[in-house]
């Protein structure tokens, strides 16, 4: 009987730390810390480019406002932070970073 506790307790604490990496306020902090890196990282021209803004109404939704030219300053930041987030939020800022990058490669055509 423990053995199944304690995996019912694993797949319960698996399935709260999925559910923690999407809450509005996990994903705010990521962004806010990825933003703040992308523009440090930015040349000054480019810096007041790149911002991100959380919908009020629908809190899991974000507008990130950012410049062409700045965006690989965000993917780098991206990559620099992914493998300190917990896994649901390293699967949506790839799927972020997937977007972004189709994007891009559809203003090159």
């Amino acid at each position: 009987m423990t053995v199944i506790n304690h995996m019912m307790k694993k797949l319960d604490n698996d399935v709260s730390n999925l559910q923690k990496g999407l809450h509005p306020e996990n994903l705010a902090y990521w962004y806010e810390k990825i933003i703040a890196e992308s523009i440090e990282m930015a040349p000054p021209w480019l810096q007041d480019k790149i911002k991100v803004k959380q919908d009020p109404i629908l809190p899991l939704k974000f507008n990130l406002d950012i410049s062409k030219r700045a965006v690989r300053y965000f993917m780098i930041a991206v990559e620099n932070n992914i493998d300190e987030m917990p896994y649901s939020t390293q699967l949506y800022f790839l799927k972020v970073q997937e977007i972004l990058a189709d994007e891009m490669d559809k203003s090159l055509v």
